[in-house]
């Protein structure tokens, strides 16, 4: 490892039954002497806490910790993840064992940090449907509105005569003969992603009142992973991390990209440019002005994706700046030598099954010589002039009700994000309630869900002379995900200056052409359209400095605008 210029390894985020072979019976010998190896060669050591992976003997012992899917079905052990955060029981075993290891290694001085858990959510266990689950769920409900009636005003539940009259009429929305309410699954999955918020929380307030201040706490995010909200996941960590596997993350299903667009011709043993670097960008602005590490680095093949092509020489070296020249501080590696046996066999490391260097060892020691380079890269501060805006409750809306199954908000929000990339134009990924003043323009591809709050920081950050560019369906939603009944683009219609007359899903082989005096605006729209008028406002006037630049010129919209600026104070 010291050869090849390693110098911090995480280790045993899934060991707990290596430490706790039966319950109460802890075995710290053979992590003892992990640690001291690692520190006599001048390693660093991440702990993760084994959580992601509860042990067989406390699945029997306590079987209500297993998740149950959206089909009713209770999982099972023998694989990871098989737990459900809001179980009481797991809960409290998480904090036994958590508490053993951080009274152990708190204040190990090999031992620089901790991972809490690995990768929540991973494999579609985001959201269990438990009794446990749904016993919570009406409380965390009740705490919401507080009353039935402001729920079922919310919900709009006296369609098709669901309204309810008592919290414990309220089930999970699974299971349905037709298709639940949209509000009532779009408040379902705020309760899932607030329940690993409170499970990451418990991890952390144990971590913290026992180790160490210079120890740092973070967890492993999934870089496009959309199933929790990952703003509020970061906000109590210390730093961010993340899992980077461009050749899994580059294969087309699912992909970024429309079904017809061409995809770089290499992506599939080097990955795809641009959904690295979005990856990159996501999880760096889960934590702004705070540099992120990649927990887990693609170093040869992987086992999980649908071809698990091998890599080319000098690939890991160009993932390794990739993501250094992004605002990465550190770059850990999965794994150091390929596993033996068991489910992740085909998986490659650092080392062969045979422990003789493999591709990603090689560019590591090529890298020796790169170092002070990526060094004073890594130190200097990361600017950009852009920010998109990402909202997980807009993202849950569309694809709760996307009208058109190629409407995608991360795919929508991909081509703007790939376009400026393309211009070599840098850009932040923030939250909506994100400081915007360090900005020149903000990109909002689809806000779906509006609230005033954000309309007027919108307005506010135009004014300012700020530009902001709004993309489709916009507006169009209130917060507990019913339809707005202010003319489109609801709250945002001051800002833009134009109303949203109609609206056209589109099949695949149906486009509307755009034209424009400016040249290069032109071309076909496809999947959705929007009918642009310039908007009357309250004052039944015009809003004034309304620009049309491009227009339909064939279809339903022919002459109707597809694309206008408004001025609004300094900017627009």
């Amino acid at each position: 490892m010291r050869k090849a210029g390693i110098s911090l390894v995480r280790i045993a985020e899934f060991a707990w039954v290596a430490m706790e072979p039966r319950e109460g019976e802890y075995t710290w010998d053979w992590l003892d002497q992990a640690i001291d190896v690692l520190a006599a060669a001048g390693l660093q050591v991440i702990l993760g806490t084994p959580t992601a992976s509860p042990p067989p003997w406390l699945c029997r012992t306590q079987p209500d910790i297993l998740p149950v899917d959206a089909q009713g079905r209770r999982r099972r052990p023998g694989s990871r993840r098989h737990y459900c955060p809001n179980s009481a029981s797991y809960r409290q075993h998480t904090d036994r064992i958590v508490t053993a290891m951080a009274s152990r290694y708190g204040r190990h001085p090999a031992v620089s940090g901790w991972q809490i858990d690995n990768e929540f959510g991973c494999h579609g266990t985001a959201r269990c449907y438990c009794e446990t689950c749904a016993i919570a769920f009406r409380h965390w409900l009740e705490a919401r509105y507080e009353t039935m009636d402001d729920l079922n005003e919310a919900w709009g539940s006296i369609f098709w005569s669901q309204t309810y009259g008592d919290w414990s009429e309220i089930d999970l929305p699974n299971l349905t003969i037709a298709e639940p309410n949209p509000s009532h699954v779009l408040d379902y999955y705020r309760f899932c992603s607030d329940a690993f918020v409170t499970y990451q929380q418990l991890q952390l307030s144990t971590l913290r009142s026992l180790i160490s201040e210079r120890q740092i706490v973070t967890t492993n995010f999934m870089s496009q992973f959309t199933d929790l909200d990952y703003h509020d996941l970061a906000k109590p960590l210390d730093l961010v991390t993340m899992s980077s596997y461009p050749t899994g993350q580059a294969e087309p299903n699912p992909s970024l990209y429309m079904p017809q667009s061409v995809r770089p011709v290499y992506a599939y043993d080097v990955g795809d440019p641009y959904i690295t670097g979005l990856g990159h960008t996501l999880i760096r602005g889960f934590k702004p002005n705070r540099p992120f590490w990649v927990m887990e680095q693609q170093c040869g093949n992987i086992n999980w994706g649908t071809y698990n092509t091998g890599v080319r020489p000098g690939t890991v070296r160009l993932w390794t700046w990739h993501a250094v020249a992004s605002g990465a501080e550190a770059v850990v590696y999965f794994r150091w030598r390929a596993g033996l046996y068991a489910q992740e066999q085909f998986h490659s490391g650092l080392l062969h099954h045979d422990a003789s260097p493999a591709v990603g060892y090689t560019d590591l020691e090529a890298m020796k010589a790169d170092r002070s380079l990526m060094s004073e890269v890594a130190s200097a501060p990361y600017e950009a002039q852009i920010a998109f805006l990402l909202d997980y409750d807009s993202l849950w809306a569309i694809q709760l009700q996307p009208h058109h199954r190629d409407f995608d908000y991360m795919r929508h929000l991909f081509v703007f994000y790939r376009a400026l990339q393309r211009l070599g134009l840098p850009a932040d990924v923030l939250s909506v309630d994100a400081d915007l003043s360090p900005y020149k323009m903000v990109v909002v591809p689809t806000a779906a869900l509006t609230t005033e709050r954000f309309a007027a920081s919108l307005h506010a950050f135009a004014e300012a002379g700020g530009t902001v560019l709004l993309g489709a369906r916009s507006g169009s939603k209130t917060v507990s995900n019913r339809f707005t009944d202010l003319p489109l683009p609801g709250l945002l219609r001051d800002l833009v200056g134009i109303t949203v007359s109609d609206w056209h899903s589109l099949p695949p082989d149906v486009s509307y052409d755009l034209g424009s005096s400016i040249p290069g605006l032109v071309g076909p729209t496809t999947v959705w359209a929007e009918a642009l008028h310039p908007a009357v406002s309250d004052s039944q006037s015009r809003y004034p400095d309304l620009q049309v630049h491009a227009h339909y010129t064939s279809g339903p919209f022919s002459s109707c605008a597809g694309l206008t600026e408004h001025k609004v104070g300094a900017g627009r």
